[in-house]
Formats: C-alpha cells, sequence, structure tokens
C-alpha cells in the first residue's frame, strides 16, 4: 500500500521549513532592524517581531508534533471489517431519507464540499468503527442527526 499519508506529511514539512526560515534568518533582520530605531519600550515594529516569533515557534512545535503523530500511523491496524481512516461510507438520512457518502480523512484532508470528513468531528467520530447496518446517532452543530450505514468500502478494499 502506497502511503496515502505522504502528502500530507509533504504539505507539513513544507510549512515547517518555511517557518524555520522566518524564524532563523527573516525576523532576527527585522529584530536588528528595530533595534537600531532606539528606544523598545515604544517600538512597534520591534513589539510586532517579537510576538511574530513566539507564534512562529509555537506553530513549528504543533506542526512537528503532527508529523510525530502521523509518523505513529499504522495504516495496516486499521480493521478491515469496520470503519476508520480513509473509509467511504455511505449512510441512510433516517430523518431525510437522502443517502450521503462520506470520507473519512484527517484534518488536514478534510473538505465538507467534498464529502471529507475529518475522523475528528462529530460525524467522523460517530462513524468510526462501525459496520454496515448499524444506526448512528449525532449531535452536529445543525442539530440531532440519525444516519443508517448502508455501504463500506475500507482503505483495504480500495488497495
Amino acid at each position: 500500500m502506497s502511503d496515502p499519508l505522504a502528502k500530507i506529511k509533504q504539505r507539513l514539512q513544507g510549512e515547517i521549513d518555511n517557518l524555520e526560515h522566518e524564524l532563523n534568518i527573516d525576523l532576527p533582520k527585522e529584530i536588528a532592524k528595530a533595534r537600531a530605531h532606539g528606544d523598545l519600550s515604544e517600538n512597534a515594529e520591534y513589539k510586532y517581531a517579537k510576538e511574530r516569533q513566539g507564534y512562529v515557534n509555537a506553530r513549528i512545535g504543533q506542526l512537528k508534533k503532527r508529523m510525530g503523530d502521523l509518523g505513529m500511523l499504522n495504516l495496516s491496524n486499521i480493521p478491515k471489517d469496520r470503519s476508520g481512516y480513509g473509509s467511504r461510507i455511505v449512510v441512510l438520512d433516517i430523518h431525510k431519507e437522502v443517502k450521503i457518502e462520506y470520507k473519512l480523512v484527517t484534518t488536514e484532508e478534510a473538505d465538507v464540499e467534498k464529502g471529507l470528513i475529518s475522523t475528528t468531528s462529530p460525524i467522523g467520530k460517530a462513524l468510526l468503527n462501525r459496520r454496515v447496518g448499524d444506526e448512528v446517532q449525532v449531535a452536529t452543530p445543525a442539530g440531532q442527526k440519525e444516519f443508517e450505514i448502508v455501504r463500506l468500502t475500507t482503505i483495504h478494499d480500495d488497495e
């Protein structure tokens, strides 16, 4: 199985590289330039650069943690008989009597318009570890929803 997470990891690494460049090259130049203006207590450029430095540092930490989390995912541990990451699930909205197809993805891949929902979203969490025929109730910002799973294709079926 090719690594379906490779694109996400590549995008996260690109963001890390850009932020590290800003942190190590651009921001020190801005801080040095702002220091040259004199009094730092009323220096808006200096204050902004220092705040940005703190934000960039925190964001790099978040991205590196996420990269570590993604690196620990073992896709072969995803169940073959129940829904999990990468599963395509067709559900019947019991109240509206409409079929909807979702694909369970990571937060970075999520795009509701395309039916790509995060495994951490309310609907995504409710659909995890489910089988065909299961009925699911989920509280969403739009109100209570009831679904019945009518079709399931796991990441292993797509191989």
